[in-house]
């Protein structure tokens, strides 16, 4: 049984190997992977020992306090926040040990091809066609809305296998190689003048039937885990008390006493009070992934995590004032993460207004959780039994 005494040992036993000021931190992260401290619940031999989940704070804190490398997780929050989940739940032994080091370490970077130009909130609407030819996959479409395409060596993908039975029922889950012929990825500047999103093309894209994840037809649940996964990483992220946004208002409010009004109290005050129930109710849903897989609560937070996002940054406008319409820099940039805190208030202003659209709408979200954590009666759905090829299009 592994404790929490036996984490600290292996983590300076791994300290000891590997010093982090001299040990290239590639190096390092494949020694801690190589180790099972990478994330500690997994498997051994996957980066785990099959520890519980809560003790991963243990040695994340004797490797903070060394002063040891991370693997830049924002850089990174696809792969290990929504693939890895997937491919540890459904993979094959060989999947798993193929995709999950380079994913943990970072030497990969992999993104999401779900959302297209005709099923983004209907998702499994879905028209990406994959057919079968031998032991191939012959795979045609169009994706949109894809952080980190132009970065990235994989991505989970979810295509049409069936078109003759009711579109939940006939999607497959692959793993598609961003490097392979066929795939194409195009920027999508966004309202603030960056492209982190992309539009990709698959034209006769050749997927081997070995990068498939669970069985044909089956996709549509195995993207649920994902998607359970992706809420939870948007809007369950671990922030210090005044982090992220609302600690840049504060930080503003203290130092600009010139800019106060007592309405602006008023509401930087509620804000800061639900900022601070979400933060704690972070911390509650990461106790209970701790004892299993997410469930629809993701949803919750990240309903939240969009809506304080927007009112935050719209009373960080409103504060500034005329300072608050400048913005830095509208040069078209392909970013490798999205840094809400490293950019000025206009910046924060416009791509929160992204958060209530990306990782699921929060129309949709209500309904989730409407339906799976209230209990209430479901939307009437007259498609449901229809084949996806006579659904209106």
């Amino acid at each position: 049984m592994t404790d929490a005494a036996e984490l600290r040992r292996r983590t300076r036993a791994l300290l000891d190997a590997h010093p982090p000021a001299t040990t290239d931190r590639r190096d390092f992260l494949r020694a801690r992977f190589d180790a099972g401290l990478a994330w500690v619940h997994y498997p051994q031999g996957l980066g785990g020992l099959g520890a519980p989940r809560s003790l991963q704070a243990v040695v994340d804190a004797e490797l903070a306090a060394a002063g040891a490398p991370d693997n830049d997780p924002r850089r990174i929050g696809i792969g290990l926040g929504m693939a890895a989940p997937t491919i540890l739940q459904y993979g094959t032994d060989e999947q798993r040990r193929q995709l999950l080091r380079p994913l943990w370490t970072g030497e990969e970077v992999w993104c999401q091809l779900f959302s297209e130009p005709g099923a983004g909130s209907d998702l499994a609407a879905l028209g990406t066609r994959a057919v079968r030819e031998g032991e191939d996959w012959i795979v045609n479409g169009q994706k949109v809305w894809t952080s980190s395409a132009h970065l990235a060596r994989w991505a989970i993908l979810i295509a049409r296998t069936d078109p003759d039975v009711p579109k939940h029922r006939g999607i497959t889950y692959f793993v598609c190689d961003m490097t392979d012929p066929g795939v194409e990825v195009r920027p999508l500047r966004q309202i603030t003048g960056e492209a982190e999103f992309n539009e990709v093309f698959l034209t006769d894209v050749r997927i081997p039937d070995s990068r498939r994840l669970g069985a044909i037809g089956d996709g549509w649940r195995v993207a649920q885990t994902t998607l359970n996964n992706e809420r939870v990483a948007i809007g369950g992220t671990p922030v210090p008390r005044e982090g992220g946004m609302i600690g840049k208002v504060a930080a503003t409010w203290r130092e600009r006493p010139e800019l106060r009004t007592h309405d602006l109290h008023q509401r930087l005050l509620g804000l800061w009070v639900e900022a601070e129930v979400a933060r704690l109710t972070g911390v509650r849903l990461r106790q209970q992934l701790a004892a299993g897989q997410p469930g629809p609560e993701g949803a919750g937070m990240k309903l939240g995590f969009a809506r304080l996002n927007q009112e935050i940054s719209g009373l960080e406008v409103e504060l500034l004032g005329e300072e608050g319409l400048l913005y830095d820099d509208w040069t078209l940039r392909r970013p490798e993460l999205v840094d809400f805190t490293g950019r000025d208030a206009g910046y924060r202003y416009l791509r929160s207004k992204g958060n209530s659209i990306e990782g699921g709408t929060s129309e949709v979200l209500l309904n989730i959780v409407a339906e799976r954590v209230l209990g209430l009666p479901a939307e009437p759905r007259t498609d449901k039994d229809v084949a996806w090829k006579d659904l209106a299009r």
